[in-house]
């Protein structure tokens, strides 16, 4: 008999999952066969040496974040080029002053 509670109930309803439940899952690089991975040219990650990016959070006006959405993919890429640009700038003309 097992020694842990069943994922779902008698109606079909999943349980809440706890601490011990997320110690038990396997990475999915554990799980998918080998053979796979090849077949779908899935490659392990390898590990950061340096983090690039930095997370934060920035508040926008809703109408400017809908349009920066609007442009596609990348949004978020082009818009700290944009901040980095005004950066460089303001720096430049910091060195003049």
């Amino acid at each position: 008999m097992s020694k842990h509670s069943p994922m779902i109930d008698k109606s079909g309803e999943v349980r809440e999952l706890g601490a011990a439940d997320f110690a038990q899952f396997k990475s999915a690089h554990e799980v998918i066969p080998a053979g796979l991975h090849a077949m779908l040219g899935i490659k392990p990650r390898g590990k950061q040496v340096a983090p690039t990016k930095v997370s934060t959070t920035i508040r926008f006006d809703a109408d400017v974040l809908e349009a920066l959405r609007a442009t596609g993919r990348g949004w978020q890429t082009r818009v700290n080029d944009m901040v980095r640009a005004q950066v460089r700038k303001h720096r430049a003309l910091a060195s003049i002053a």
